[in-house]
């Protein structure tokens, strides 16, 4: 088996992922899809089984919310997925990400030059973060623009931190860059859900004290504050998204832009000039050239 999928998820119904859409925006391309489901307070599990694919399998699991110590939990259960996946290369997808279909053919051809050259243990995707609406993009380099997202499978590689990234023996590992797009959907969420979804988050970095101070605010407009590289987006989605995308928070996140563009001081506008730059990213591994 060239390529399997993973994922994890708990709670994606009450919190709005769109997570059954990010396994279907994959699928094509997999040979499995090892799904690790929280104890969901919420239908997520049925909504898994209702997809219907005898190459989607869950892995159920209870999440230790007690450890909040910088996302660790998020990375403890990727490896769960991880180790059950038996292909060749893994797609890990969290549950707010999907893949363009124009993308396939990039992506097996970077996993092809990937087999020929053993240093490659990775390979990374350039991110689309869509910020308040389906239709508005973070550009700063704030906003990761690039990460692994598929890696060589059972060659100690495992998730790393709070399972943005991965390493291989505790340090970065090499991946090639595959041209390829994630679609990163965490912030599209309708405002009164990213409510919900962002005090839910924090739990796992946070303690309740934390929350309490940080997270009392019940505006959604106190919470879409990174707006000096907010831009539009014109291209198209995955057509597994077409029955979510919608215009409804356009004119939100627009408001919330022209306000802050309003109010920005001197050192916001440069702090926003320096994040907009194309250059001087964080990268979370070694890219190589291929």
């Amino acid at each position: 088996m060239k390529l399997g999928g993973v994922s994890i998820i708990r709670n994606g119904v009450k919190l709005g992922y769109p997570f059954v859409e990010s396994i279907r925006s994959i699928l094509p391309i997999c040979g499995e899809f090892i799904v690790g489901v929280g104890d969901s307070e919420d239908e997520t599990r049925k909504k898994i089984e209702e997809i219907n694919d005898p190459r989607v399998r869950i892995i159920d699991s209870k999440w230790d919310t007690a450890n909040r110590s910088g996302g660790t939990v998020l990375s403890q259960q990727t490896n769960i997925v991880l180790k059950m996946c038996m292909a060749e290369w893994a797609f890990y997808l969290q549950a707010d990400e999907a893949v363009h279909e124009d993308d396939f053919e990039k992506i097996m051809g970077a996993i092809a030059y990937a087999e020929k050259h053993p240093e490659v243990d990775g390979i990374a995707f350039n991110y689309l973060h869509f910020y308040g609406s389906y239709f508005t993009v973070q550009t700063g380099r704030n906003w990761y623009r690039q990460e692994v997202r598929i890696v060589r499978n059972k060659l100690g590689i495992e998730s790393h931190g709070d399972a943005q990234g991965f390493r291989k023996n505790g340090q970065k590992i090499k991946a090639i860059d595959s041209g390829a797009r994630i679609f990163h959907y965490g912030w599209a969420r309708p405002p009164d859900i990213m409510l919900d979804k962002i005090k839910s988050f924090h739990k796992f970095w946070h303690d309740d004290a934390w929350i309490t101070k940080n997270c009392n605010s019940e505006k959604a407009n106190d919470y879409f504050s990174d707006l000096g590289n907010l831009k539009e987006f014109h291209g198209t989605h995955p057509a597994v998204m077409k029955n979510i995308i919608n215009r409804d928070n356009v004119m939100f996140i627009n408001a919330c832009q022209v306000e802050y563009l309003r109010l920005r001081g001197f050192g916001d506008r440069i702090r926003d000039i320096v994040r907009g730059l194309p250059f001087g990213d964080h990268r979370n591994f070694i890219l190589v050239k291929g």
